[in-house]
């Protein structure tokens, strides 16, 4: 072992076997909803609860929750395909995702998607550079999960998409 960082592909054999939950991020900053599909994430701590989500910085939702206060977090069941397509698949740089889907303001006008089983909405305390990602790191205010959850959308249900821009 010389100490030298990994390179992604020598990394990739450690994480290609991870089938990571899948969540749709969303955000709004004044008049300007948006939202991402978004594989990385953790609960962070349990009392307080809090939560890491982390954006691409080339993604168009990263450039408006730099600007916003909260984040909703939507989980995602297996049978929702459909919106990883639509919130992965496509850039709201090109395209209005929320003409697509059916959604509804939420607590401080934040897009909750009216398709998921659950979501909770979380202020942003802090945002911290993570190599081309920004975790954002989130309070949880309010939730809502269905009893009857469905198994979770996951990583390798999602491989078919092709991202709506470079990671």
């Amino acid at each position: 072992m010389d100490g030298r960082p990994l390179t992604t592909a020598e990394f990739d054999a450690f994480v290609e076997g991870l089938d990571y939950p899948m969540f749709v991020v969303t955000t709004a900053d004044g008049d300007e909803p948006s939202g991402c599909l978004v594989g990385f994430t953790t609960q962070t701590s349990i009392d307080p609860p809090r939560f890491l989500a982390c954006l691409s910085e080339k993604n168009h939702t990263y450039r408006v929750a730099q600007r916003a206060s909260w984040l909703v977090v939507h989980r995602l069941g297996e049978d929702q395909h459909r919106l990883a397509e639509v919130f992965g698949g496509e850039t709201g740089d090109e395209v209005d995702k929320f003409a697509q889907v059916r959604w509804r303001p939420g607590p401080h006008g934040v897009p909750v998607l009216l398709d998921c089983p659950a979501y909770f909405v979380g202020r942003i305390l802090d945002r911290h550079p993570l190599g081309d990602h920004v975790g954002f790191l989130l309070e949880p205010v309010a939730v809502d999960a269905a009893a009857d959850e469905p198994a979770p959308l996951t990583l390798d249900d999602v491989e078919d998409v092709d991202p709506g821009h470079p990671a």
